[in-house]
């Protein structure tokens, strides 16, 4: 490996041996050698380091300020085990949750955190991402066993252990799953997998209103029904998938529910108490998807709705809003949402990750509206604070909502800046995402 420097721009350049051709468009990092090497050749030279992944970040922590050296790990991409005895894999951080997927599928397994993206398993790490599966199986702090990362000084280290459960001093990997690569650069990572289910039935259901929707929602979890994929999806959301997949669905908020059973009998009961309970609370339509080819048609309508949205406004660029609230305030969370899209005259679309309350509005803007749609973003952040909730459910900080970290948390930012100052004391890492350089 070489490294070289022309200004302002540093180039890693990577030699030795890999699998198949070498990707086009730039040298890559390999493994931990050369991730150790390219830290130590940053903290020599004080040069500031960004690790990256897949690039799917949102809230910018991957933006570079023009000084720093771009780890681009995505071709650190082995697989190093499978251990369908323990329900575990280990992996590189490059593997993507797709490619590892596929590999479990041969021991009826699967790894279940899903944002839409195929993002990588080491970027999924660092910011914690979770997705439709996060009501029954939790996001990537639940399903990250064990990891290892280099260090700014130059160390490395495994974090956890390949168990189920430990009471074995501080749960450092934890520390550094949603860190966003400020704290260390991951390696390596030991996660859960779980078996694939015997039978899934997935369903969409439509509802007069959101707040019908949202109360059929939270008295399905009260149930302990065994959804495992429960997502919220608004009115301006279905009119955008009917444009775009040349659809006929009713243009009202809908609910798209994946439930999982032990057998046909159970699935069956399931649904039953499911459709129960939706038609308690007026539902006017409900579709469900009985093959492994309707089930996948339903769930890809859900993950393309970016893409439907983006169609429908040519043009335009998007802001992604992220914020998480207590499931008595979703309902009230997309209301909000909603007026205050129509009080800034902006086109906006709310769905979310209903099952852990997770709130996304898609706000398409020019120019002309850029500023509007700010603020729409800071007002939906601001409510979701003021009930309760979190500036961000999954996406992260980064740098765009470093400014509501003390409103959320306090003095704990306080111990956040001193676990980074221990950790990376010459601020090499990630500079100036989640907390202030």
């Amino acid at each position: 490996m070489a490294l070289r420097t022309s200004g302002r721009v540093t180039v890693m350049i990577v030699f030795g041996p890999r699998r198949g051709p070498r990707p086009r468009g730039g040298p890559y990092a390999a493994g931990l050698d050369d991730v150790l090497a390219v830290v130590g050749w940053a903290r020599d030279t004080r040069t500031p380091l960004i690790a990256r992944g897949a690039g799917t970040s949102l809230e910018g922590h991957l933006l570079a300020r023009g000084d720093e050296l771009i780890l681009d790990l995505s071709q650190a991409d082995s697989i190093l085990g499978l251990s369908p005895g323990d329900f575990t894999a280990t992996v590189q951080p490059g593997v993507t949750r797709t490619r590892l997927n596929a590999a479990a599928a041969e021991f009826g397994l699967q790894f279940t955190v899903d944002p839409g993206a195929d993002a990588s398993l080491g970027g999924m790490a660092a910011t914690n991402a979770s997705g439709t599966t996060g009501v029954r199986y939790g996001g990537m702090r639940a399903n990250v066993l064990a990891l290892q990362a280099v260090f700014a000084d130059g160390t490395h280290a495994r974090l956890g252990r390949a168990v189920r459960k430990s009471s074995s001093g501080y749960g450092l990997e934890d520390l550094l799953i949603g860190s966003a690569g400020t704290l260390g650069i991951i390696t390596e990572l030991t996660v859960r997998l779980h078996p694939i289910p015997e039978w899934l039935r997935s369903l969409r259901i439509s509802f007069p209103s959101v707040d019908d929707a949202v109360a059929a929602a939270v008295e399905m979890l009260g149930l302990a029904l065994p959804v495992s994929r429960l997502e919220l999806v608004d009115a301006a959301s279905m009119a955008a998938i009917n444009d775009f997949r040349g659809a006929a669905y009713a243009e009202s908020p809908a609910l798209f529910i994946d439930v999982e059973a032990a057998s046909s009998a159970a699935a069956a009961s399931d649904e039953a108490e499911i459709r129960r309970v939706c038609g308690a609370h007026d539902a006017v339509d409900i579709a469900q998807a009985r093959t492994h080819t309707e089930r996948h048609a339903l769930w890809e309508d859900r993950h393309l709705l970016f893409f439907a949205l983006k169609a429908r406004s040519p043009g335009h660029r998007f802001l992604v809003t992220d914020t998480a609230v207590p499931y008595s305030r979703i309902a009230e969370a997309v209301g909000t949402a909603t007026r205050l899209g129509a009080e800034l005259g902006l086109d906006v679309s709310v769905a979310g990750h209903i099952g852990d309350g997770n709130v996304h509005a898609v706000v398409p803007y020019t120019d002309a509206t850029q500023d509007a749609a700010q603020r729409f973003s800071d007002q939906v952040v601001r409510h979701a604070l003021a009930v309760g909730g979190t500036a961000s459910g999954e996406h992260g900080i980064g740098v765009a909502k470093k400014r509501y970290l003390r409103e959320e948390h306090g003095a704990a930012v306080e111990v956040m800046a001193a676990v980074k100052r221990a950790l990376d004391p010459l601020g090499l890492l990630n500079p100036g995402k989640i907390l202030d350089a």
